[in-house]
């Protein structure tokens, strides 16, 4: 529920915002202005404090603070040995030692001879060539072949790049830089080679046993090659959370245009991959009627360490998500944050080791909550290591709301600055859309040039990107 028309457009300054807990979309607030999403609209307006009862912002917790207290309700879930390819993304439970020196034998770096003691050189008879430049015949040391025979003081050998240098080479003399004469059993070179020069020596990256990179370093695909390079198939890693996303609301449409009344479900397709950018395991994506019996039974039903809502969190007839957690037993860690959008996002503890977040029915004031509490809640499960904060400033000043934090998508420019964009409205995609990251805007607004916190994006931040696996299960209440 609250899975809102995304193009509708915030209301103006001079009318109340609504608050995004208690109401959905209105269709006749749809944008019919033709805009670029990543140009700077008119400066922003705050939007007024809505009329909530003081118990209502009693509970709510500042935005920083939520975003702690959900880093630090769980604790990393148990190591697992994966194969090497199944491991992208998760987090290194152990230090990564190399098995291997690297190289593991003396390698040419370049195609050309393997040379022993000053110039000229002899060829052996098989690799004569006519006068002149190389390359020659493709004869000699290949990689991938065992150790040639030893080359004594004025000999030389074709070599090809990776192969292991013969025993008492002294050099590697690069295809262009040789000349063959007498013919074709005599070498010269046609600059002056040092000694080891286009040698890889044994051992040069690493020796057996250093540590190559930390526990909780993430696995990017560079981590991969490094640690086949090193001789490992299988990785310890810190398990994936597993999640199970359950869209709430009788209005959503799965397919086709909006019409009677009911509006297309953004969040279904946007929520599992978001996760999985963010180390999860998502086991299915499921849609629930506004029916308090089938909430419960689908969450209480939830084999997966993380339960992921959309919508029913604020207190009106349709919404049963606080209902649910009171019977179920769970224990309230945030209920509701100073954030906007996004204000009623929750996080529970089901069971010791389970949760539930409860994001807003808006789709961009969802992608708040991803941000605010599940992100730091799957980091910590995860094992992943938090990104380095940092700053940028904004090319337009930003209003902001009286009291709460606001995040405002961004697009980065010239380095260090950062480019507000339009349609931030609690019910928009269009904004972040276009966006590089979110803008961290404290209460009461910043000024052009003011440096503003940077959340990145999940496919923005780490390189990981967004896992090709789409097989989540889609489907009904159970």
């Amino acid at each position: 529920m609250f899975n809102s028309d995304p193009f509708s457009e915030e209301p103006p300054a001079d009318r109340p915002a609504p608050d995004d807990r208690s109401r959905r979309s209105d269709p006749s607030t749809k944008s019919t202005r033709p805009a670029e999403p990543t140009q700077p609209d008119q400066p922003d307006q705050p939007a007024d404090v809505p009329n909530e009862a003081p118990e209502a912002r009693a509970h709510a917790t500042p935005w920083h603070a939520a975003r702690t207290a959900a880093a630090r309700a769980a604790q990393p879930l148990p190591s697992v040995v994966r194969p090497l390819g199944e491991t992208l993304g998760q987090a290194l439970a152990e230090p990564l030692a190399a098995l291997t020196d690297l190289p593991s034998f003396d390698t040419s770096a370049m195609d050309g001879w393997a040379v022993a003691g000053p110039g000229p050189w002899r060829l052996p008879s098989e690799d004569a060539t006519p006068e002149g430049p190389g390359p020659g015949p493709a004869v000699g040391i290949l990689a991938g072949h065992a150790e040639a025979a030893p080359l004594s003081d004025g000999d030389a050998v074709r070599i090809a790049t990776g192969a292991r240098v013969p025993p008492g080479a002294t050099a590697v003399l690069r295809s262009e830089h040789g000349k063959v004469r007498g013919e074709g059993r005599e070498l010269y070179a046609s600059r002056h080679i040092t000694q080891g020069q286009d040698i890889r020596p044994r051992g040069q990256e690493c020796r057996r046993g250093d540590a190559l990179l930390p526990a909780g370093a993430l696995v990017t695909p560079v981590v991969l090659g490094l640690a086949a390079a090193a001789g490992y198939d299988e990785l310890t890693v810190t398990s994936r959370p597993r999640v199970e996303v359950l869209v709430l609301g009788d209005e959503l449409l799965r397919a086709g245009l909006p019409h009677d009344g009911r509006i297309r479900d953004a969040l279904g397709p946007l929520l599992g991959p978001w996760l999985r950018a963010l180390g999860a395991e998502v086991l299915a994506t499921r849609h629930v009627g506004d029916d308090p019996e089938a909430l419960h039974t689908a969450v209480s039903a939830s084999t997966a360490d993380v339960v992921v809502t959309t919508g029913g969190t604020a207190a009106g007839p349709v919404d049963h998500v606080h209902p649910t957690l009171r019977r179920l037993g769970a224990e309230q860690l945030v209920d509701g944050v100073e954030v906007r959008p996004g204000h009623p996002m929750l996080l529970a503890r089901l069971a010791p080791g389970r949760y539930l977040v409860g994001l807003p029915g808006n789709p961009l004031a969802a992608v708040s909550g991803l941000l605010t509490l599940a992100e730091p809640l799957l980091r910590t499960l995860s094992a992943r290591p938090a990104p380095p904060p940092y700053r940028a400033r904004l090319t337009e000043a930003v209003q902001g709301h009286p009291v709460d934090t606001r995040l405002i998508p961004v697009v980065y420019q010239h380095g260090d600055r950062a480019r507000p964009l339009r349609f931030h409205g609690p019910a928009m995609l269009r904004g972040i859309a276009a966006a590089d990251a979110l803008a961290v805007v404290p209460p009461g607004g910043a000024d052009q040039g003011a440096e503003a916190e940077i959340l990145d994006l999940p496919w923005t931040a780490d390189g990981i990107g967004i896992s090709a696996d789409t097989t989540t299960g889609t489907g009904g209440a159970p």
